[in-house]
């Protein structure tokens, strides 16, 4: 009954994780400020997750194997994300040595 409930509880929060960065993909200007939110997504989420598994199944051979695939996923995101956004910048100035360029604001009028 209380097991049901922490699961029930854990994988709700690992929903709300992915809704509220789905969300927040949603409403960002580019594509670099959207890739912040793509982590809690990737990493928290799965976290939920697998707690929400060793609760249900406890010391278990699949539990063994979400948590070896939850570490992968934890160690790669960081690496990912880099490679993400040096592939926007090479897309976005044709080098990724290169500063990100922003145009300037137009002035308001007074």
């Amino acid at each position: 009954m209380i097991r049901d409930v922490v699961i029930d509880v854990l994988l709700g929060l690992a929903t709300a994780t992915v809704a509220a960065a789905a969300l927040g993909v949603a409403v960002m200007p580019d594509a670099y400020a959207r890739l912040h939110y793509v982590t809690p997504a990737a990493i928290v989420a799965p976290v939920f997750v697998t707690l929400a598994i060793f609760v249900r199944e406890g010391l278990d051979e699949n539990t063994g194997e979400t948590i070896v695939a939850l570490f992968f996923l934890i160690v790669a995101a960081p690496f990912l994300s880099h490679a993400t956004i040096r592939a926007m910048r090479v897309r976005d100035s044709g080098d990724w040595r290169q500063p990100r360029t922003r145009e300037p604001r137009a002035k308001e009028p007074r």
